[in-house]
Parts: C-alpha cells; sequence; structure tokens
C-alpha cells in the first residue's frame, strides 16, 4: 500500500511516420525518470506503449530553449532520436511551452535547431556525423575492411549467419548500415538483434538495412538499439542516406521510405537535415507509481 497521494503525470502519446512515444513536460511538472518507470510506461500491454519516452526539461546550456532527453522502451537513456526530436517541436507548440521557431534543444551531445514548417511538417538539423569507429564505440582491432567511394566498409563476422558489411555513421548515437536487394526478405529480425548487442559495439548499435531505389530515393528498415524494429527511425533514416552518398550510391537530396512513412532527408557534406511529420494522437494522465508497480508484478514469463 501506498501512504503518499497518487503523482500523476500529464502526457502525449505522438508518432513521427509510426515511430511512437510518450512525451512527458518536465517543465510544469516533476518528472523522476527511472529505468523502471520507462520500462511500464513503454510497455504495449501494461502501459501506455511506446517506442521511446522524451522528456522536455529547462535548459543548462544558455543558449537552449529546452532540454530534451530520450528513454528507449527497455529503460535506458540514448543520445538522439530524429522523430522523436520533430514531435519534440510539436509537443512544445501545442502545449505552449514557447512559440519560438525555430527551436533549439539541448541533447546530451550538443545543440539541434529544429524548425516546424506552416504545413505542421518539421525539420530537424540533426549536428555533426562521424565515422571513425571510436565515434560509434566499435572495437576495429583485427577486421577485414574495404574503401567503398568516401566510405569505409567494414566486415562483421555473425554466428550462424553470412558475414554482413557495415558503413558506420554516428549522428550522436552509433549506426550501421548495410545495403540490401530487397528490403522486404532481408534478414532483419535475424541478424538485426546479432548487430544490435555484438560485442565489437561496446555501446550497441542501431542496425539499418538500406534498399537502394534510385539516387533520390531508398526503402528502409532499422534494429533499433533498445527498441527491437520500429516503423521508422529518424537518426536512421539519416545515417542511411549519408552511407549511401558516401558509397557514391546516393544524391542529395533522398526520399526514405519506412514502413511507418516518408522522410527526407538531406546533406552536404557539412549540414544534415531532416524533415517529416509529427502528430498527436492523443492525451492523458496516469498515476506512474501503480502504473510501475502492475508493471513490476506482471507474470514474469510474459514479454
Amino acid at each position: 500500500m501506498r501512504d503518499n497521494q497518487p503523482m500523476i503525470w500529464n502526457f502525449a502519446k505522438m508518432q513521427g511516420a509510426g515511430n511512437d512515444f510518450v512525451v512527458l513536460d518536465g517543465v510544469r511538472q516533476s518528472i523522476q525518470m527511472t529505468p523502471q518507470r520507462a520500462r511500464a510506461l513503454a510497455d504495449r500491454h501494461f502501459g501506455i506503449g511506446a517506442d521511446q519516452l522524451l522528456l522536455v526539461e529547462t535548459p543548462s546550456h544558455p543558449e537552449a530553449d529546452f532540454r530534451y532527453r530520450i528513454f528507449n522502451a527497455d529503460g535506458t537513456e540514448v543520445e538522439h532520436c530524429g522523430n522523436g526530436a520533430r514531435c519534440f517541436v510539436q509537443f512544445v507548440h501545442e502545449q505552449g511551452l514557447s512559440g519560438r521557431n525555430p527551436l533549439r534543444a539541448e541533447i546530451c551531445t550538443g545543440l539541434i535547431t529544429l524548425t516546424q514548417s506552416e504545413f505542421g511538417d518539421v525539420s530537424v538539423e540533426m549536428g555533426q556525423t562521424r565515422f571513425e569507429p571510436e565515434a560509434l564505440g566499435f572495437d576495429a582491432q583485427g577486421l577485414l575492411f574495404r574503401p567503398c567511394g568516401e566510405d569505409t566498409l567494414w566486415t562483421l563476422p555473425l554466428a550462424g549467419h553470412d558475414d554482413v558489411e557495415l558503413s558506420l555513421v554516428a549522428i550522436s548515437n552509433p549506426h550501421a548500415v548495410q545495403v540490401v536487394d530487397n528490403i522486404d526478405t532481408a534478414a532483419v529480425a535475424d541478424t538485426g538483434p546479432l548487430i544490435e548487442s555484438h560485442p565489437r559495439f561496446t555501446q550497441r548499435v542501431n542496425a539499418g538495412f538500406m534498399q537502394v531505389v534510385d539516387r533520390h530515393t531508398i526503402k528502409l528498415r532499422v534494429y533499433e538499439r533498445g527498441a527491437g524494429e520500429t516503423l521508422a527511425c529518424g537518426t536512421g533514416a539519416c545515417a542511411a542516406v549519408v552511407a549511401g552518398i558516401r558509397r557514391g550510391l546516393l544524391d542529395s537530396p533522398v526520399i526514405v521510405n519506412t514502413r511507418g512513412g516518408q522522410l527526407t532527408v538531406g546533406w552536404d557534406n557539412t549540414i544534415l537535415r531532416m524533415s517529416g511529420p509529427a502528430v498527436t494522437v492523443f492525451t492523458g494522465q496516469v498515476d506512474i507509481d501503480a502504473l510501475t508497480h502492475q508493471f513490476n508484478t506482471k507474470d514474469p514469463t510474459l514479454k
């Protein structure tokens, strides 16, 4: 039994190209996020259900309007989420937290700039891209590699499967991108988890599977770190486009077709920009302690 009054959190359920989020206002209410609370909120049977949790807070950086934090469905806090960033802007404007446009958001690796168009779409300047293995926490010692255009392809052995050739791209968070012939038959469910949790990636990695349609169009599936395969991944879309341009397969801008919708990514070797939709599905309130208790006492055999 709880002696204190219920701890009620206001929230919004949002989605960007099918990548779905629970968004919380940590400016006007006190939000003490923990891994257990994040897992309970994200659970699709016992909670609200989400790929990630987004938390809007007062910034510490003097040039930022807000601090923006991201928690995966498994409770881990991560560096960046492009689809979430678009929902963050929509949330801030809808909730009346700010009318500024563009907005500057503080993430754990720096600042990003976000602009909402008159039609509701949001464009995000995604920040710095890096390609060296250490930027991803990738142990490349002893691995085969080969140049491909301006890119380097690393050969990663997978237990029980053929080796895969990966492009490494860090956009605050780490991505490993491979080119496949057919996105519909790609072994995402089988090899995605093996790449995501491969011991060579000390911080795990987002595994991207890219099919090139033409020089301005790709199809993409992403097995996300801490969330599994999602309907869309904003930073994954950016990583795939950057990898494709560096390999000489693509020209900017690129339409990225995901299972949840369409994103547009542009890159000129300096500025990386992504645009796409951000939609509020519903708003509500949750007794976070009651929800977490229910989640913690569920049958442990249930996924």
